[in-house]
């Protein structure tokens, strides 16, 4: 039994911290390289596994050294892998990270081949009973399959950008948490949206939706709505050193406090606060902070 079900992209992560950003055709050197899994859903679930929550992560990666690196880590943390494929002849998504510690921006490029999709059959999902389901939109079939199987979890949608995926489960999810570019794509067609201010694109996907969105704007911080009126949350001024899975920290935050029976209001403090937190150190699960700092 899990307490929440974590599906989507799943990746190796490989930072590299400079002064600056790379010219073109130059060469730099640099004596802090950081190395850990990565993915959207898939540090969500790393944050609920640390965070003692029941866990567990569903996602495809190869039968590689970098494969195996991301189950051994899901397990260390206490991540159920048991829905986690590692495919034969298929090659685990790579990302190479730069991080500019000047101003603490990254820059990703991603080793991504193409695949048959994830497939979760009803008998593969038939020992779970989450109470959440986190979604990143990256396996939109399994996904699907898991929206199926579990009607009465609370399922939250992290919409890093306009694709297949997020389009499909946007309105499908209980919690639209959306980035500020996918709100800006999604709203694009939208008469005099594609410049508009964040108040107007919430009342958009609102309307277009009829869930709970809430949408990130980094160092902004975020507007909201669950139906109770628009919110506005205001991110801490703090000096940035790496914002590397600062997005996806913020959706496992949400998620966990979402689990714990946190209000709307009090979920999206707490993962405001966790993202200001992971910012301010290297690292994408490296950033992840404990409860007891978080308190």
């Amino acid at each position: 039994m899990v307490e929440a079900l974590c599906i989507g992209h799943a990746c190796y992560d490989l930072s590299f911290f400079l002064d600056g950003f790379l010219a073109e055709n130059s060469k730099s050197e640099t004596s802090l390289m950081l190395e850990a899994g990565g993915g959207p859903a898939a540090n969500a679930a790393y944050l609920l596994s640390v965070w003692g929550c029941r866990c567990a992560f569903a996602g495809l990666v190869g039968d590689d050294e970098y494969g195996k690196r991301v189950r051994a880590e899901f397990q260390a943390a206490g991540t159920d892998t048991s829905l986690l494929e590692l495919r034969p002849g298929h090659c685990t998504p790579v990302s190479t990270i730069l991080v500019n510690r000047l101003n603490g921006s990254r820059t990703i490029v991603n080793r991504k081949a193409t695949a048959t999709p994830l497939n979760l059959s009803p008998e593969a999902l038939r020992p779970f009973s989450p109470g959440v389901l986190v979604l990143d939109g990256h396996e939109l079939s399994a996904s699907l399959a898991a929206l199926e199987a579990f009607p009465r979890a609370i399922s939250i949608l992290d919409a890093g950008s306009w694709r297949e995926g997020t389009a499909a489960l946007a309105g499908r999810v209980t919690y639209l948490a959306a980035s500020e570019r996918f709100a800006r794509q999604a709203c694009a067609t939208e008469p005099g949206a594609a410049d508009a201010l964040p108040e107007t694109w919430l009342g958009l996907l609102r309307g277009r939706y009829g869930n709970a969105v809430v949408i990130t704007l980094g160092e902004r911080g975020l507007v909201a709505d669950d139906g109770s009126g628009p919110q506005v949350v205001r991110a801490q001024h703090v000096r940035a050193v790496d914002t590397t899975g600062a997005g996806d920290i913020f959706h496992g935050a949400f998620a966990y406090g979402i689990l714990r029976g946190r209000t709307f209001a009090q979920a999206l403090d707490l993962a405001t606060a966790t993202a200001t937190l992971s910012v301010q150190r290297p690292g994408g699960r490296q950033s992840v902070p404990s409860i007891r700092e978080l308190e």
